[in-house]
C-alpha cells in the first residue's frame, strides 16, 4: 500500500457535491481514503476573473502504480463532467496528485510532488491540516513548515 495525497477542487455548479462525487468515485476506484481535510473557499489562483473554488485534500492508500492513479483519476473527472479547454480555467473538478508515497516522479505527463503545491495557499492550508508532519522528499522539510514560509497571499478560508 501506498499513501497519496490528492488535491480536489472545484469551481462551477454545486461544488460541494462535485468534492463529494469525486470521493465516492475515488473511494470505489482507487484505493481507501483514510483522512479527508475541511473544505476550503479559496480565491482562483493564476486566473482571477473566476468564481472562487472549494478545495479539499484527501489521504488514501492505493496498491495501483503511480501511471495507474493518474489514468483512473483523469477518468474520474471526466466521468463527473471535466472538460479541459485553457489553464487555470473554471472546473467542475480538478484533481490533483501531490504525494505518491515519498517518490519523486519526473515524466512528461506526470509529475510528483505536484510542482507548485509549496507555492498555493489553497493546496498547503488543507494539506498542513490533515499531515503537518509529512516530510517533502524534495525539500525535505515538514508540510507545516512549508505552509508557515509561503508568500502567497490570496484568500483560504476554512468553511
Amino acid at each position: 500500500m501506498v499513501n497519496v495525497f490528492l488535491l480536489l477542487g472545484s469551481n462551477l455548479g454545486n461544488r460541494e457535491l462535485q468534492l463529494k462525487q469525486a470521493i465516492t468515485n475515488i473511494e470505489k476506484q482507487i484505493g481507501t481514503i483514510t483522512k479527508s481535510s475541511s473544505v476550503y473557499q479559496t480565491a482562483a489562483w493564476g486566473k482571477t476573473d473566476v468564481p472562487s473554488y472549494l478545495n479539499q485534500v484527501i489521504q488514501l492508500e492505493t496498491t495501483l502504480p503511480a501511471s495507474i492513479l493518474l489514468d483512473k483519476i483523469l477518468n474520474i473527472e471526466l466521468e463527473l463532467g471535466r472538460v479541459r479547454e485553457e489553464k487555470w480555467g473554471s472546473r467542475i473538478i480538478d484533481i490533483d496528485i501531490l504525494f505518491y508515497g515519498d517518490m519523486i516522479i519526473n515524466k512528461q505527463n506526470l509529475q510528483i510532488p505536484h510542482p507548485e503545491l509549496h507555492n498555493r495557499r489553497f493546496t498547503m492550508e488543507p494539506l498542513a491540516e490533515i499531515a503537518p508532519d509529512w516530510i517533502h522528499p524534495v525539500f525535505n522539510k515538514s508540510i507545516l513548515t512549508i505552509k508557515n514560509e509561503i508568500v502567497d497571499s490570496l484568500e483560504v478560508k476554512k468553511i
